[in-house]
């Protein structure tokens, strides 16, 4: 059973989400949350001890939703292929990310670099674990025989996360999904080689 301290706290995560990727964790006041959630400064501070908790717990939350969207769309398939292909299309519209701001990844991460060192552990740890996993994939395709010994699934799984991270933030910039849907088209055809 779900306590009302414990549905209040998530409340304030799923309000706060948005604003920190889209104004950064920086760019968010407490004013801000305040405002989104309506709720009082007290309120806020008796559940996170701060900003900087606040901000932590608000990035891990939306990593974390991020992550399992991510994996219910993969893992609707059953093939190796099938899988990864879901990978990639799950980000074909970059201009339309599932949390308002785009890629929660790509944004903490850029922000969080020199400046929040718990947060930046919190995205190495996301993207470690999201190329870990995709690796994996590709490894079952190469023991089915679905893909062929020759492909690298370390690499290649970096080079789909690197890849469509890059894309993500150059398609949000350019205000186009047109270098994205190349792109995947690419990386699904290099897979087919395999």
């Amino acid at each position: 059973m779900v306590t009302k301290a414990e549905r209040t706290k998530q409340f304030i995560l799923e309000k706060a989400a948005p604003l920190y990727n889209e104004k950064g964790i920086s760019g968010v006041s407490i004013d801000d949350v305040l405002e989104a959630t309506q709720l009082t400064k007290g309120c806020i501070y008796g559940h996170f001890a701060g900003k900087e908790d606040l901000s932590e717990q608000v990035i891990a939350y939306s990593l974390q939703k991020l992550t399992q969207k991510v994996s219910q769309q993969v893992l609707r398939h059953k093939t190796a292929k099938a899988r990864i292909h879901a990978f990639m299309d799950f980000y074909k519209n970059p201009l339309d990310s599932y949390i308002p701001g785009g890629c929660p990844i790509f944004n903490s991460a850029v922000e969080a670099d020199d400046h929040f060192p718990a947060i930046k552990q919190q995205v190495a740890t996301t993207l470690l674990v999201g190329q870990e996993s995709l690796a994996h994939i590709i490894q079952q395709g190469i023991d089915s025989g679905e893909f062929s010994a020759k492909l690298h699934p370390a690499r290649f799984a970096f080079k789909l996360v690197a890849a469509i991270e890059g894309a993500t933030v150059l398609c949000r910039t350019m205000g186009t999904v047109k270098p994205m849907h190349e792109l995947i088209k690419d990386l699904k055809a290099e897979l087919a080689r395999y």
